[in-house]
C-alpha cells in the first residue's frame, strides 16, 4: 500500500522539495522510452487505447487524468487508478484482456509502490511520496546525445546537478554497484565539460601489481628492467581532457599517495625521472566499494577521498530503476524490436544482480536468437525467462513489521550506511531514507 508522506513544517520551511505521487509508463507496447505524470490534485486516472496510433495523448479535467496509449491489445477504457484514503486502487474498467498486478490477474486491488501493473502490453508503476520534478515528463523518443536519462525524479535531479558540475573543474566521484553504468556517467561528464583533450579510462583493479605507478605516472627509458622506451603515463595522457579512474578502491596504498600528490600539485613525476611535468587534470573516479568503510580499516586514504569527492553521485542498482526499463530497453534494442508480453513481464520480475550491463547482454542475445521476430521468453536465459514476482506480504501490519526488522538488520550489518542498505534492498537511497523516517529509525545510532 502506498502512502503520501507529509513533510515536517521545518523541512518545508527550509525549502525541501514538494512530495507527490507519480504514475509511470515504464514500458509501452512497441514503443521505447517512458513517461511520468505528477498526480498532485488528481483522484482518478483513466487509461485506454488512444485514437492516434503514433502518439500518447494526455488530458486533465478537474481532478481526473486520461492517458491514451498506442497499444492495440488495450481496450478503449481499460484501467482506472482511484485514490482512496491515502493509497491508490487499480480497477479493471471492463477491459477485454483484463489487468495484471505483478503477473497475477486482478479486478480491484490496492497498489503498492513496487507493483507492476500490466494493461494490454503496456506496463505501469505508481509510486507515492516522491520528490516532485517536471509535472509531466515524456521521454518516448529521447535524444541520442549520450546523456544519461531517467524518469526517477530524485535521480533526475542528481543528474541535472551532475551536468552543471561537469562544466566546472570539480572532481566527481561516482558510486554504485558493478554494471550500473558508471563509465557511461564518466563519458557524459567528459562530453559536457567541453574539454578538448581525450577521455582516458583506467581500470585501477586491472593494473599490473608491480607496474601501477609506471602505468599511471609513466617512466623513463631504463628506469627498471623491461623499460626499453619512455612511457608518458595515463595521467599525463589525459592532460587537457578527463581521467576516469574506475574502481578507485582497488588502487594500492603507495599509488594512492602518489595520486594524491598529483592531484594537489597538478604535476606528475615519471618513474626514474628527476623533474615533474605539469598536467591539466580533471578527474572522474568510480567505485562499487564503500570507501568510508575502507578508510576505517586503513584500506583507503581519507585525504584522497576528500580530493576526489568534489561532487558525488550514487547510481542505484537496476532493480531499483524499474521505472526506467523502457528507456534502457529503447536504447539497447533495434527500433523494430517487439517484446512479447511474457518477455516484458520477465524483465520486470528479474532482480538484475549484474545491473544494466547484464540487461544489455540479455537483450543482445534475444535479438540475435529472435532473428527479426518477436522477442519471446525462449530467447532469454532460463533464469530470466522463469523469473517471477516476489509474493506480497500477508498484510500491511505484517509487511511494516517485516520491513522494520529488515532495515534494522541491514543498518546493523552496514553500521548505519544507508547507501549500502539501499544496495542490498535494490532500492534508491532516497526511498530507504523515507522508510527510515516513517519508522523512526536513525542510521546514526548504528554507526
Amino acid at each position: 500500500m502506498t502512502k503520501t508522506l507529509t513533510l515536517p513544517d521545518d523541512e518545508v520551511a527550509a525549502g525541501a522539495p514538494r512530495a507527490t505521487d507519480h504514475l509511470y509508463l515504464a514500458l509501452g507496447a512497441g514503443a521505447p522510452g517512458g513517461a511520468r505524470w505528477d498526480l498532485a490534485g488528481i483522484d482518478t486516472v483513466e487509461i485506454g487505447r488512444g485514437a492516434e496510433p503514433a502518439a500518447r495523448a494526455v488530458r486533465r479535467a478537474g481532478r481526473a487524468l486520461r492517458v491514451d496509449c498506442p497499444d492495440p491489445w488495450m481496450s478503449s477504457v481499460h484501467l482506472r487508478f482511484e485514490r482512496a484514503r491515502g493509497h491508490w486502487l487499480a480497477v479493471d474498467a471492463g477491459s477485454r484482456n483484463g489487468i495484471l498486478i505483478d503477473g497475477a490477474r486482478q479486478t480491484r486491488t490496492a497498489v503498492r509502490d513496487r507493483d507492476v501493473i500490466e494493461a494490454g502490453r503496456t506496463f505501469f508503476l505508481l509510486r507515492g511520496g516522491e520528490r516532485a520534478g517536471v509535472a509531466d515528463l515524456d521521454l518516448a523518443q529521447p535524444a541520442d546525445d549520450g546523456r544519461p536519462l531517467t524518469l526517477d525524479p530524485e535521480l533526475g535531479h542528481e543528474l541535472d546537478e551532475l551536468e552543471r558540475a561537469a562544466r566546472a573543474r570539480v572532481p566527481i566521484l561516482v558510486g554504485g554497484p558493478t554494471g550500473a553504468g558508471k563509465e557511461r556517467i564518466a563519458r557524459a561528464v567528459h562530453a559536457a565539460s567541453g574539454r578538448r583533450g581525450p577521455l582516458v579510462a583506467v581500470n585501477c583493479g586491472a593494473l599490473p601489481a608491480g607496474l601501477v605507478e609506471s602505468e599511471l605516472f609513466g617512466h623513463r627509458k631504463g628506469a627498471f628492467s623491461g623499460a626499453v622506451a619512455a612511457h608518458p603515463g595515463l595521467i599525463a595522457a589525459s592532460s587537457g581532457g578527463t581521467l576516469f579512474l574506475d574502481e578507485i578502491g582497488d588502487l594500492p596504498p603507495a599509488a594512492q599517495a602518489a595520486l594524491l600528490r598529483a592531484l594537489e600539485e597538478r604535476e606528475v613525476r615519471a618513474v626514474g625521472a628527476t623533474a615533474a611535468v605539469e598536467v591539466d587534470l580533471r578527474v572522474v573516479a568510480a567505485t562499487h566499494r564503500d570507501l568510508e568503510a575502507m578508510i576505517a580499516t586503513g584500506g583507503f586514504r581519507e585525504d584522497l577521498l576528500a580530493r576526489l569527492a568534489g561532487f558525488t553521485l550514487e547510481l542505484p542498482p537496476l532493480a531499483a530503476r524499474r521505472v526506467d526499463l523502457g528507456l534502457l530497453a529503447g536504447a539497447l534494442l533495434p527500433p523494430d524490436a517487439v517484446l512479447a508480453a511474457a518477455t516484458a513481464r520477465a524483465l520486470f520480475a528479474y532482480p538484475w544482480p549484474r545491473n544494466v550491463r547484464e540487461l544489455a547482454r540479455v537483450l543482445e542475445r534475444a535479438v540475435a536468437l529472435a532473428a527479426g521476430g518477436e522477442l519471446k521468453p525462449a530467447h532469454l536465459p532460463a533464469e530470466i525467462a522463469q523469473a517471477r514476482f516476489a509474493a506480497p506480504a500477508a498484510g500491511d501490519d505484517a509487511a511494516g513489521d517485516a520491513r522494520r526488522a529488515e532495515l534494522v538488520r541491514l543498518l546493523e550489518l552496514h553500521r548505519g550506511n544507508v547507501t549500502r542498505v539501499a544496495a542490498d534492498l535494490g532500492r534508491v537511497r532516497q526511498q530507504v531514507q523515507r522508510w527510515l523516517k516513517a519508522l523512526g529509525l536513525d542510521p546514526a545510532r548504528y554507526r
